[in-house]
């Protein structure tokens, strides 16, 4: 059904509209630093993003952000600018966003420190909700480029969940080179470890796939420690590409010297881990070397793991519904992918 539920309105907000303490930081990097701030009339808690405006440029993640409305994804509820107190030549953008507190990142670790793991619906939900959220990003034409469990934010009430940080994402134009060093490490494609300019969106489904097995693994399935590296930790579980795989991750590299490793079964990456073959088949058809032979995530939405998602009066754990928005789909993603949208939605 086509979703026309969401509310959420952009509001004009000031510095002097928050109160924004300093001890209150929730992140900072190289992008600048966000801080848990209140909005003084409505006392609601929000997440804002302090990043330096080079005024010769325009911050391409603030005009991202301004075309997104999505359940799946951390809404821009206002921004402004402030001048910096060592020089009144400098200029801050400050981004004012929705406040989810729980980084998947931490459960992950949680998991990890307790020996605990997510239970199989709440696996589902949070896997079904990140294919969601990135198939309306590739239905806007838009590539994330950094998908790991730290720009995956989490409401653990009813865990639902929000994709965040588009501070590499990039609407993907064909023809046009794009940077191929980019995306977190562990979660980088190997089209992008081969050096790759002209990829597609299908990125996003690797780093996706990536995340999909730590949620069961409790850390990194490719935990390189160096560019080269990561190619090894790739080839270690999915063998060495063929040389028609390497022509699709990148046509430059197919007379490149590769050693022969044998590939490991999925079912023994996930021994003692998950042995739902589901599951398995699910992880083994996104994490695939040739890009257009991953599926899609629409395509990925359909498939039979995710049946359960789809049974009358569901609950988690805590006995909580699951989020009302997970089959409800905007037009831009009916568009974008009919054949699959539809097809998920006579399952239900």
């Amino acid at each position: 059904m086509e979703d026309k539920s969401d509310k959420h309105e952009r509001i004009k907000l000031s510095e002097k509209d928050l109160k924004i303490e300093n001890k209150d930081l929730i992140g900072s990097g190289a992008f600048g630093e966000v801080f848990l701030a209140t909005i003084i009339s409505t006392k609601e808690k929000v997440a804002v993003k302090k990043v330096f405006q080079d005024k010769r440029y325009k911050n391409r993640e603030l005009a991202i952000m301004k075309e997104l409305k999505h359940p799946n994804i951390i809404f821009l509820k206002s921004f402004f600018y402030t001048k910096s107190k060592q020089s009144k030549e400098e200029e801050y953008l400050n981004v004012v966003m929705d406040y989810v507190p729980t980084p998947l990142s931490k459960l992950i670790s949680n998991n990890k420190n307790n020996n605990t793991k997510f239970s199989d619906i709440i696996l589902k939900l949070l896997s079904f909700q990140m294919l969601k959220g990135i198939g309306y990003l590739h239905s806007l034409g838009i590539c994330h480029r950094d998908i790991k469990p730290q720009n995956i934010l989490i409401n653990t009430t009813d865990y639902s969940l929000k994709i965040c940080d588009f501070g590499c994402a990039k609407h993907l134009v064909e023809g046009e080179s794009n940077i191929s060093y980019i995306c977190s490490r562990f979660f980088r494609p190997p089209e992008l470890v081969l050096g790759c300019t002209d990829y597609s969106t299908q990125v996003d489904v690797w780093s996706i796939g990536c995340v999909i097995a730590e949620l069961c693994l409790n850390s990194p399935i490719f935990p390189g420690k160096s560019a080269k590296e990561q190619l090894y930790q790739i080839m270690k579980i999915l063998g060495s590409p063929t040389k028609e795989e390497l022509i699709s991750m990148n046509g430059n590299c197919q007379n490149i010297e590769i050693p022969k490793i044998e590939s490991i079964p999925w079912a023994t990456i996930f021994k003692d881990k998950n042995d739902d073959p589901l599951y398995i088949d699910l992880v083994s058809k996104l994490l695939v070397y040739d890009p257009g032979s991953r599926l899609s995530p629409y395509k990925a939405l359909c498939h039979p793991y995710f049946d359960d998602l789809r049974k009358s009066n569901l609950k988690l754990p805590n006995g909580r519904f699951l989020p009302s928005h997970i089959f409800k789909f905007q037009k831009c993603e009916i568009n974008y992918d009919r054949q699959s949208i539809e097809f998920l939605l006579s399952l239900i």
